[in-house]
């Protein structure tokens, strides 16, 4: 650090894939305003899947299933910057399409580093 220009902050981190070698996430930091933004869009979908927990039967269970996967999309969306060092049928990845076409471990690493960013705890990473 020259301390001459002060203290410098990067909003972005990058975060090496244990899965694949030569891949990286480009992962948002929390901030303030980061974070209010992220709660606003968990807040109602986090009483739904509450909500559908609460139930016993199956169709109750699958619906909070799906609540879990939407919101997991939701993170993904709001913290996954940028994919570095994986191509998907060609084309360079990008956060949509490692959600879409790319693979399973990958999305799912990528989703732990961002939950971890957000200071979740192993037990509500897996929810």
């Amino acid at each position: 650090m020259d301390s001459d220009s002060g203290i410098s902050w990067d909003s972005h981190k990058t975060v090496a894939s244990e899965e694949m070698a030569g891949v990286a996430f480009v992962i948002s930091r929390m901030t303030f305003g980061r974070r209010l933004e992220l709660m606003k869009g968990v807040r109602d979908l986090a009483a739904r899947i509450e909500y559908f927990d609460a139930g016993r039967d199956e169709k109750n269970r699958m619906e909070a299933s799906l609540l879990g996967a939407e919101m997991d999309k939701l993170y993904l969306a709001w913290g996954l910057g940028e994919v570095r060092g994986l191509t998907l049928d060609g084309i360079t990845a990008t956060p949509e399409s490692l959600v879409e076409r790319g693979p399973e471990a990958l999305v799912q690493e990528a989703l732990a580093a961002i939950k971890a960013e957000c200071g979740l705890t192993e037990t509500e990473r897996k929810n």
